[in-house]
């Protein structure tokens, strides 16, 4: 048994279990019929026909009981080893029902625990994707349900003639439908690059990052100068595996981001090569930002501001699509800050 219970392979396992119980068999009957033979030999001195039909009893009759030990120890052990694929099964069984299965605390060994480690990955995983999807479907409905309200009301208010249409109110209501296609068009752009949609569409190709950063900024220049009185820019050429597209919607969601909140007259963008990856920074001076909340500014609708970013257009979704884009592109992003400073990086894989 110490031999059994130091393997961790389930059919290693199986093995031995198999080949105790053999031995288990031959062992109490082959025992017990040798002494029962000596017995009758030496003590009751049977011998001749006598002796052997004597013996051919006993030996069924300890091989019938041999088989009963030998068939409850393999039943009892072999309950032991199923048992994690048993429970395995009833929260598989929960899953399929919509249900969030319960831990299985279970102490094995080998490939038991690693399925039963890797079921309680996948039944986490699905969790979260499930809450992850009712999550957006919360933010979509509330993103949505403004300006479809302030739609409706118009159109009722014109239907029961409270108001006269004019060039303002539909000038209104035009800006409340365009802000609903936005919305949609950000949510089905978002879709594709967590779906992998645009490696089919659009596909990735060799390019100086410098030349494109360059070409973004010049987009932002009149801007940038209206809001920035210093801007510093240092940017070390390199050659990078990208969708031009998207790479480009990262740079200007950010650089939106980075005016929407801006507080300072500073802007440092840097890019520069750093173990085998090219690091590119934007650092500037903005609104408060709690350093323990910062990486939800990458999450799908997170607002620094709720009223100031409805009113000025924002959805919530720009910083959500550019980690996404730079998840497409196997690198990362993310936000240093102390509350006023930010610093928000982008690491790219450098072409060798």
């Amino acid at each position: 048994m110490w031999l059994y219970k130091k393997l961790s392979n389930l059919l290693s396992k199986l093995v031995v279990l198999n080949s105790l119980v053999i031995l288990l068999v031959i062992l109490l009957a082959g025992i017990s019929v040798k002494d029962y033979a000596c017995f009758l030999v030496n003590s009751e001195k049977v011998a001749g026909q006598d002796f052997v039909e004597i013996l051919n009893g006993f030996l069924w009759k300890v091989s019938i009981l041999a088989f009963i030990i030998a068939g409850l120890f393999h039943y009892f052990t072999v309950k032991k080893v199923v048992r994690p694929i048993k429970h395995l099964s009833m929260a598989a069984k929960e899953i399929k029902e919509g249900k969030t299965p319960t831990q299985i605390k279970i102490s094995t060994s080998g490939e038991l625990k690693e399925l039963i480690e890797n079921f309680h990955s996948m039944s986490e995983t699905l969790y979260n994707v499930q809450e992850q999807r009712e999550e957006m479907l919360r933010d979509i409905a509330h993103e949505l349900r403004t300006p479809l309200t302030n739609i409706n009301g118009y159109l009722e208010a014109l239907q029961n003639r409270v108001i006269d249409g004019d060039p303002e109110l539909f000038g209104s209501l035009l800006e409340e439908s365009q802000r609903i296609t936005r919305i949609v068009e950000l949510i089905t752009e978002l879709n594709s690059w967590n779906n992998g949609m645009y490696f089919l569409e659009k596909p990735f190709v060799q390019m100086e990052i410098n030349k494109v950063m360059t070409e973004s900024l010049t987009a932002f220049q009149l801007k940038l100068q209206h809001q920035f009185t210093d801007i510093h820019l240092d940017l070390e050429p390199a050659s990078i595996l990208v969708n031009k597209d998207g790479i480009m919607q990262i740079f200007t969601n950010i650089l939106q981001n980075i005016l929407d909140y801006n507080t300072g007259e500073k802007l440092a963008v840097n890019g520069a090569i750093k173990d085998k990856q090219y690091v590119i920074t934007f650092t500037h001076v903005g609104q408060f930002i709690d350093p323990e909340k910062k990486d939800l500014v990458f999450e799908r609708f997170y607002r620094l501001e709720e009223s100031r970013t409805t009113k000025s257009g924002g959805a919530g979704l720009g910083l959500a699509i550019a980690k996404s884009i730079i998840t497409a592109h196997r690198g990362d992003i993310g936000l240093n800050t102390d509350g006023t400073h930010h610093t928000f990086w982008i690491k790219l894989p450098v072409i060798k």
